[in-house]
């Protein structure tokens, strides 16, 4: 039986899809790609955020991909196969953001700090099954 989302899951998938819209865009266009792993990273944070909120689990203000998917995992251990886009973005979010800690990321990192997060999305998709508004980025 599928669960309607509350107006504060559907706010974190929301931002998921900005982040993965703007990921995309950029992509296409030959954008940054310190910024698109940013906002790839900002997309997979925010729909695991989105699946906790949904199972009513207390969404911490943290930006560590492998933990939060860890306490998807103690829910469903079948997250455990998102590890590896967990640590990709994970890896992104501080060496795209601080200057002691920057790394120039390359077009192929963008790549796969994209697709990473779009897969998150779609195995989230899959778990609530849902077809609605948060599958009009993929």
């Amino acid at each position: 039986m599928k669960r309607s989302f509350s107006k504060y899951t559907e706010a974190w998938f929301a931002r998921g899809d900005e982040d993965l819209k703007t990921a995309k865009d950029l992509l296409a266009i030959g954008g940054v790609p310190n910024t698109i792993c940013f906002h790839a990273q900002q997309a997979g944070e925010k729909y695991l955020k989105g699946f906790l909120s949904h199972h009513e689990k207390h969404v911490r203000k943290i930006h560590d991909l492998e933990a939060l998917l860890e306490a998807c995992m103690i829910m469903d251990e079948k997250f455990s196969v998102l590890r590896n886009e967990a640590s990709i973005l994970s890896d992104m979010y501080t060496e795209s953001r601080y200057p002691d800690d920057y790394i120039e990321f390359t077009k192929e990192n963008a790549k796969v700090a994209f697709a990473a997060a779009l897969r998150i999305k779609k195995f989230l998709l899959q778990k609530l099954n849902q077809k609605s508004h948060i599958s009009q980025y993929a």
